[in-house]
Order: C-alpha cells, then sequence, then structure tokens
C-alpha cells in the first residue's frame, strides 16, 4: 500500500512539472553563430546542423545559401519548406530548432578576475555577470561598476551605474538586466 501511494505521488509530482509552460521559443530571433538542428521529417528522414555564418545565412542541402538572420524558428521551417517543395521533394514536412544560442553576447571589462566575451542566458543580470567572470579583483569597486548599452539609434553608448552593494544589500530593483551587446565595465575603487 506505501509503495502505491509513493508511486501515486511521484505522479502527481511528474504531472505538475510537465503542466509547468516551457519558455516560448517560438518568437526567438535567430543570430549569427547560433546553432540549429534541421530535420526534414518526410518523405525521407534526415538532420542536419548548421551554424548561422556571419552574413546572416545558413547553407542547406539542395536550396543553398538561407538568410535567417532576425527570423523565428517558424518562419525559417516556413522557408526551407517552400524551397525544398520548389522542384526537389514532394510536400516536405521540415523541423527546426535551436540548439545552441550563441548569438546573445555581453562582455564584462575592467576590474575582474576573468574579463571577456561571455553568452548572454536567460534572465542574466549584472550580479550574475560579474559572479560568472570571478568576481572583482581586489581592486575592483562594487559601486563604480556600469554598462554601456547601445542606443537604440545605435550610434554612441548610454551609460547605466549600477551598485553592486546596494544589490547585495537586498534591493534587488538595483541589479539590471542584460541585453545582448552590453558591456559590464568594473572600475577601481578610490583608495
Amino acid at each position: 500500500m506505501r509503495r502505491i501511494f509513493t508511486v501515486l505521488v511521484l505522479l502527481l509530482i511528474f504531472g505538475q512539472v510537465c503542466a509547468q509552460p516551457a519558455a516560448d521559443i517560438s518568437e526567438y530571433r535567430v543570430g549569427v553563430d547560433d546553432v540549429l538542428e534541421i530535420s526534414v521529417l518526410r518523405p525521407e528522414s534526415w538532420t542536419t546542423f548548421v551554424s548561422v555564418a556571419l552574413d546572416g545565412n545558413i547553407n542547406f542541402p539542395y536550396v543553398g545559401n538561407v538568410s535567417v538572420k532576425d527570423l523565428t524558428l517558424t518562419q525559417i521551417r516556413s522557408e526551407i519548406e517552400k524551397r525544398l517543395s520548389d522542384g526537389y521533394i514532394k510536400y516536405p514536412v521540415v523541423s527546426v530548432a535551436l540548439r545552441e544560442n550563441r548569438s546573445k553576447k555581453f562582455f564584462v571589462y575592467g576590474e575582474v578576475i576573468k574579463p571577456g566575451l561571455y553568452i548572454l542566458e536567460e534572465n542574466m543580470t549584472v550580479l550574475k555577470a560579474i559572479s560568472v567572470s570571478g568576481g572583482f579583483t581586489k581592486y575592483g569597486s562594487s559601486s563604480r561598476v556600469k554598462i554601456l548599452r547601445l542606443k537604440p539609434e545605435g550610434k554612441g553608448y548610454q551609460t547605466i551605474k549600477v551598485n553592486i552593494g546596494e544589490v547585495v544589500s537586498g534591493n534587488s530593483n538595483a541589479d539590471i538586466p542584460l541585453s545582448s551587446g552590453d558591456i559590464i565595465v568594473v572600475s577601481e575603487g578610490i583608495f
């Protein structure tokens, strides 16, 4: 009886976990360096992995170059199906999945242990970015951190000051979410 109860509880928990909505990847816009898994499911099943080139194109069998930069996965699927059906395969069924998100990046510069380029993960904030980069050096100042973010018109940067000391003290509003292309600059403390 106890075993049945345990199985029922595990099934209930599993059902709750599976019922959680997944992140909506269908609206994701593909960028340079992203890796896609493209499968042709009908009439013959085959799969290929492609990386988005610097010019925003992928090279796909039978159809050649396909411009995919800034398209959603659904738009890419439709384009490949359309091109394949144009004289190559009758009624193709194609599936497109994001295998690796490599296009969304940010930089950490200055007084951190491992400055450099990092992949922007979901819900990445300044505090998380500094943690990923190894934390502050002995000269790094938690009150002298800023984000350089490209201006919407694309010329120049806007500066957003961040006080990591406030974030650590419990002010979660002071921890700014990052955007692709952000540059985090950690300056030396004034001694």
